[in-house]
C-alpha cells in the first residue's frame, strides 16, 4: 500500500526570467539557484540585494508619513512639558505586553508620571475596556495611549472623552469601513486615508513608530530606541505579521539586540525555555512567546508584563517560573480541549462542510485560538472554536492558507456583536441563540467563495537542486537571508529520484536517514520527525522525492549540515 505524503499537494517554483537570473548571478558571485531564489521573492536587482541581506534602520520611513502622527506627538509632548497622568494601554496577547512595555519602559526613562492597564482577558474581553476607562479616571489620568487595540473601541473611547481624558489609538488592525473612533488621534497604517507606506507593522511597531517620531521631534538620538528593539522582534515574530518591508528591518536589528538584550526578564524567559544559542525568528515564536501569552490565557497578562518590565536580577527567575508552569497548564488545557473538539466533529461526520464551527460553554477561553489551529492542522477549513463569557459565545477563527477569514466573518456581522482581526486570525462575540443562525451562513459564505485547492494542506517549493549543491557555502548564503517569517519564509528545497541510505528509526517514529548524490557519492543526513510511516518503502529501495529545508545540525562540538524533512513522495522505479 502506497504511503500518502503528508502534504497532497506540492506548489512547483514559479517561472522566472532565466537569463536576468544568471546576470544577478554574475553581480552577486552567487549560484544561479540562490540567484533564482531571489527572484521569486521579488529581488532581482543589486540594490535590491543589497538592501535584503544588509537590512539598514536608515531603510525605515519618516514616523510622520502616517495619518494623525503630528497630532499624536504634538499631545504627547504637552502631556509631559505639563506633568499629566498618561496611561499605556494594551492587549493581553505577546504584541500587546511588548508594545506596552516599550512605550512605558522608554518613557519612564525620563518621565514618571505613567501608569499601565492590560484589561482581564475573562472579565473585560477584547479592546478597549469600559472598565478600563473609569480605572482611569479614578487613577487622575489626563491621556491615554492604546497599544494593539482601540481600533474599533468606539464605546469605550466616547466614554473616555465624556470623562475628561484624551486619547491616542495605535492599532495595526483593519478599522470600520464607515467610521473611527473618537479619538483624539489614531494611528493606524490599515485606515483608508493613511499614505503611510508599509501596512503591516504590528502593534509593538506602530508604538515603535511614534517613539521614533517622539524623538525626532524632540531632538532625542534614536540611539535611545534600540535597546528596547528585542521587544518590537518578539512582537513581529509573535503576531505573524509578514517579515517584508519595515518589518523585516525592526526583526533583523531587533534579533541582534535580543541576543545581547540586559532586560533581565527577558534573560530569565530564555534560560527556562532552554535557549543556549542566539535565538532567530522560529525561537521566539516557538519558545518565548507562548510563554508571555500564557499568562493572559491563564490568569492576567500583568504577569508577563511585569516580567518585561522588572529590572531587579532576583525577582524574575521566580516570575519567569511562574509564567514556565502557566505555559504547561496551558499545554494541558489546549491538548484536552483539543481532544474534545475534534470528537465533535468526527461526531457531526460533516466531510463535505467547508468550515468548522464548534460551542462548548465550558472551554477556556484562553486557548481556543490555539485549538481552532489545531483543528485546521487535522481537518484543514477555516475553523471558528467558541465558548462562552458573560453570557455570550466568544471565540476565535484561524483560517487556511490563501483564504481571507476576515471578510467571510464581516458578510455575517448582523449576527455577531463585534468581531475584528486579520485575514488569518479574528475574534467574534454573538448572542448564544444565533450560533446556528451564524454556523449556517458561515458556511455558505465560505462555501461560495473559497477555492478547492484552498481546502488541502499544501506545500510551496523554492526551488529544485541536486544533492551536489547542498554544500557548506551554499547554506551560509541561505542563512543571511534571514530572518524568516511569513514572506520571507525558510526555503523549501526538493531533490528528486534519489535513494535513502543507513535508514533508522528513532523512538520508533521520527525517520533518520542519507541522502546520497549519484554524481559524486556524497551523502548528506536527514531527519523527518513524526514521520516513520515512510521507513518500510525507503528500507525496501524505492525511489522518492524528497522536500526538505537545510539546517546545521551541532553533536559533540562538531556541526554539519543536515536536511530537515518537510515531505515524501515514493515515485516509479526508473527500472520497472
Amino acid at each position: 500500500m502506497e504511503v500518502s505524503p503528508k502534504y497532497p499537494r506540492w506548489i512547483e517554483p514559479v517561472g522566472i526570467d532565466v537569463e536576468k537570473a544568471e546576470a544577478l548571478a554574475k553581480e552577486l558571485n552567487i549560484s544561479l539557484p540562490l540567484s533564482q531564489l531571489l527572484f521569486r521573492r521579488g529581488i532581482c536587482t543589486f540594490d535590491a540585494a543589497k538592501k535584503f541581506f544588509r537590512p539598514s534602520l536608515s531603510d525605515l520611513h519618516d514616523p510622520f508619513l502616517m495619518k494623525d502622527m503630528d497630532r499624536a506627538v504634538a499631545r504627547l509632548m504637552g502631556a509631559i512639558e505639563n506633568e499629566e497622568r498618561i496611561m499605556i494601554y494594551g492587549d493581553y496577547d505577546v504584541d500587546g505586553t511588548t508594545s506596552v512595555a516599550l512605550v512605558y519602559s522608554f518613557l519612564s526613562t525620563f518621565y514618571s508620571n505613567l501608569l499601565y492597564y492590560i484589561p482581564d482577558r475573562y472579565k473585560e474581553g477584547y479592546g478597549v475596556s469600559l472598565a478600563g476607562m473609569h480605572w482611569a479616571k479614578e487613577k487622575g489620568v489626563d491621556l491615554i495611549i492604546s497599544l494593539d487595540c482601540g481600533i474599533k473601541s468606539f464605546a469605550a473611547i466616547t466614554l473616555c472623552n465624556e470623562l475628561g481624558m484624551d486619547f491616542i489609538v495605535c492599532d495595526h488592525h483593519k478599522p470600520d469601513e464607515t467610521a473611527l473612533p473618537p479619538a483624539y488621534a489614531i494611528l493606524d497604517a490599515k485606515r483608508s486615508d493613511c499614505e503611510y507606506p508599509y501596512k503591516e507593522l504590528s502593534g509593538c511597531g506602530v508604538g515603535f513608530k511614534l517613539l521614533t517620531a517622539f524623538c525626532l521631534k524632540t531632538g532625542r538620538p534614536f540611539e535611545e530606541l534600540l535597546p528596547f528593539m528585542d521587544l518590537v522582534v518578539i512582537s513581529i515574530a509573535a503576531d505573524i505579521v509578514p517579515i517584508t518591508g519595515e518589518n523585516r528591518v525592526l526583526a533583523y536589528h531587533g534579533l541582534k539586540q535580543l541576543n545581547v538584550s540586559n532586560r533581565v526578564g527577558i534573560r530569565a524567559l530564555i534560560k527556562v525555555a532552554g535557549f543556549k544559542k542566539d535565538l532567530n525568528i522560529s525561537n521566539v515564536v516557538f519558545g518565548l512567546a507562548p510563554r508571555i501569552n500564557a499568562a493572559g490565557r491563564i490568569d492576567h497578562a500583568f504577569g508577563a508584563l511585569e516580567l518585561l518590565l522588572e529590572e531587579d536580577e532576583s525577582l524574575v527567575t521566580d516570575r519567569a517560573t511562574q509564567v514556565d508552569d502557566m505555559n504547561s497548564s496551558r499545554k494541558d488545557f489546549d491538548s484536552r480541549i483539543t481532544e474534545e473538539a475534534i470528537a465533535m466533529i468526527e461526531a457531526e461526520g460533516q466531510s463535505n462542510a467547508r468550515t468548522t464551527v464548534l460551542f462548548k460553554e465550558d472551554w477556556h477561553k484562553g486557548v481556543i485560538g490555539i485549538v481552532a489551529s489545531r483543528c485546521i492542522e487535522k481537518y484543514y477549513r477555516p475553523t471558528i472554536i467558541l465558548t462562552e463569557s458573560h453570557g455570550l459565545a466568544t471565540g476565535s477563527a484561524r483560517s487556511v492558507r490563501g483564504f481571507d477569514l476576515h471578510e467571510a466573518i464581516s458578510q455575517c456581522e448582523d449576527l455577531l456583536e463585534q468581531f475584528g482581526g486579520h485575514m488569518y486570525a479574528a475574534g467574534l462575540t454573538l448572542k448564544k441563540e444565533n450560533i446556528p443562525a451564524f454556523k449556517a451562513k458561515f458556511e455558505q459564505v465560505v462555501a461560495a467563495s473559497i477555492k478547492e485547492h484552498m481546502l488541502e494542506a499544501s506545500l510551496e517549493i523554492d526551488e529544485e537542486i541536486p544533492v551536489s549543491r547542498i554544500t557548506d557555502k551554499f547554506f551560509q548564503i541561505v542563512e543571511q537571508m534571514a530572518p524568516f517569517g511569513p514572506g520571507n519564509m525558510q526555503p523549501v528545497f526538493v531533490v528528486r529520484q534519489v535513494k535513502a541510505k543507513a535508514v533508522r528509526l528513532l523512538k520508533e517514529q521520527h525517520l533518520k536517514f542519507e541522502v546520497c548524490c549519484p554524481d559524486t557519492g556524497q551523502r548528506i543526513s536527514a531527519i523527518g520527525f513524526q514521520m516513520a510511516e515512510f521507513y518500510k518503502g525507503m528500507e525496501d529501495g524505492k525511489t522518492f522525492d524528497l522536500c526538505f529545508q537545510i539546517q546545521e545540525n551541532e553533536y559533540l562540538g562538531k556541526k554539519t549540515l543536515q536536511l530537515l524533512v518537510k515531505d515524501i513522495k515514493f515515485v516509479e522505479e526508473l527500472s520497472a
